[in-house]
């Protein structure tokens, strides 16, 4: 199964302990700084659960690209006993650290695969890692000895934030570099993302704030959005944007094209996946009879935002960059 399955249905529902996870890209941490770790105890609350670690892990497994990459862009390849589950090659800047790093299997790898590494932490970004189809229960993987961390935006839906925000991304930097010792490169990844996000908006110029925007994840019968409270609307909030269907809820929502078309967005996000891609998105929308008249498709006002850099992790900063720019670009009196 491909992860925007898991994603679509389960980061908008999920379970567990320990807490980490949605960074954006990073260039300040990197993957040789020498630091060295805190050997203090972290506690802290994941998911509604509290959680206290000992000392930092040193044989943690990463499930997912988001949890892969936030692990890479604070510079703690060498605490990686294994890593599983890629939607996308890895960011360039971290290829070298992530070669470093056993690859247990191309999607979750089963739990007898996992306890060979033995590993003392499992580091997941969304909550099908800690399921059937992965590596277990998380109580299961405690009674093990094995402390565990889901990302946020991953947790049930009691726990999981209520909108998600570019704030609740610097958090849970900041939790995982406390559970790992290594506090001081994580205020300096959120400094440089902070920058970044701030430069992208910045080139809107306040001009745009009006612009409605449709982010289209994917379906054709029934298009899959994104709604109020996802990182679709976090990646939107932080441009300034309105988002089109910013009214419904959940992280993604399944409307109509008819609703879509009573909205008129002025501009359409198309998420760019190997299994769905923006040009075969683009080809729909201007063969439909009745969507190929929505100014957006005819003006062929388009943003393409790569799948890996719609998560709630180290890439979502990519995905500000790519909707600021492209929002940039659109012609003037697209706003309301």
């Amino acid at each position: 199964m491909r992860v925007r399955a898991v994603r679509s249905t389960l980061s908008r529902r999920v379970a567990a302990p320990l807490s980490v996870l949605l960074v954006l890209l990073g260039a300040c941490a990197t993957d040789d700084d020498p630091a060295p770790a805190s050997g203090a105890p972290a506690t802290l609350t994941n998911c509604g659960t509290p959680v206290t670690v000992a000392a930092p892990p040193q044989r943690a497994v990463t499930l997912n690209q988001p949890a892969t990459e936030i692990m890479l862009a604070l510079g703690l390849a060498d605490r990686m006993a294994g890593t599983a589950y890629l939607d996308d090659a890895i960011l360039p800047e971290h290829a070298a650290a992530y070669a470093s790093v056993p690859v247990l299997s191309g999607k979750y790898p089963a739990k007898e695969k996992l306890l060979e590494t033995a590993p003392d932490f499992v580091y997941a970004s969304f909550h099908s890692a800690f399921g059937d189809e992965g590596v277990g229960d998380r109580a299961a993987l405690a009674e093990l000895g094995i402390g565990t961390y889901l990302s946020p935006a991953g947790c049930p839906k009691q726990h999981r934030p209520g909108k998600l925000t570019v704030e609740d991304v610097f958090a849970e930097i900041r939790d995982v570099a406390a559970v790992f010792g290594v506090p001081e490169r994580a205020e300096r990844l959120i400094a440089d993302h902070r920058a970044r996000i701030a430069a992208a908006a910045a080139r809107l110029d306040g001009t745009r704030g009006d612009v409605s925007v449709l982010w289209w994840d994917a379906g054709t019968d029934a298009p899959s959005v994104g709604a109020c409270c996802g990182s679709p609307n976090m990646i939107m909030s932080a441009v300034g944007v309105d988002n089109a269907f910013g009214d419904l809820a959940g992280g993604w929502a399944d409307t109509s094209w008819e609703s879509a078309v009573a909205r008129d967005p002025d501009a359409i996000v198309l998420v760019d996946a190997t299994w769905d891609p923006a040009a075969a998105k683009q080809a729909f929308l201007a063969r439909h009879p009745t969507l190929r008249d929505l100014p957006a498709v005819a003006g062929q006002r388009f943003v393409v935002v790569p799948f890996s850099s719609t998560s709630a992790g180290v890439r979502a900063v990519l995905g500000v960059e790519a909707l600021a720019a492209g929002v940039a670009q659109l012609p003037a009196g697209a706003g309301r």
